[in-house]
């Protein structure tokens, strides 16, 4: 069934294929990386430029001025901060439930890792000991940028009312 010539043809072609690979891939990495002498620490290449003229007229966005907590907080509205809570309900109940956060009824005020069946990261305890109105305010900004390495892996709040709505909000819930 198989003699020596049918096994040369199959030996051949496998070494014949890797080969058209092998040579493809030379040819490729010569085409987009911009041929010899591109090693890893040889110097960055560019397989081609694209010029773009400096344009000076455009002024840089004004950056958003952080809003205080008094002054946020002043004009929460508990109704408007139910319809954020929507954001929170993913990870967070008010049932006394734990998610894959805790539980938030009863929060403002409440010490920091008081849910006793809940696995803190350790990373909240190192900067606040409880949950008052303004660190709540400062935490939603950016929980991450609050509190490195919280397990609260969420983005934050960037509108300050949002924040202070919310905080309105929870802290109408009970304990």
């Amino acid at each position: 069934m198989f003699d020596t010539m049918t096994l040369t043809k199959v030996v051949g072609g496998v070494c014949g294929t890797f080969l058209v690979f092998l040579l493809g891939g030379w040819a490729a990495e010569a085409i987009y990386v911009g041929g010899e002498g591109h090693a890893e620490g040889e110097g960055e290449h560019a397989a081609y430029v694209i010029e773009v003229p400096e344009t000076g007229g455009g002024e840089a966005a004004p950056e958003e001025e952080a809003v205080p907590f008094d002054v946020a907080f002043e004009t929460a509205d508990a109704s408007a901060g139910e319809a954020v809570f929507r954001n929170c309900k993913s990870c967070h109940a008010l049932d006394g439930a734990n998610g894959v956060g805790p539980h938030l009824n009863g929060v403002v005020g409440r010490p920091v890792d008081a849910v006793s069946d809940y696995a803190y990261s350790g990373a909240l305890e190192k900067v606040v000991d409880v949950w008052s109105e303004e660190h709540l305010y400062n935490f939603l900004a950016g929980p991450q940028d609050y509190a490195p390495g919280t397990k609260m892996s969420f983005k934050g709040l960037a509108k300050p009312e949002d924040r202070a709505n919310l905080i309105a909000y929870l802290a109408t819930t009970s304990g």
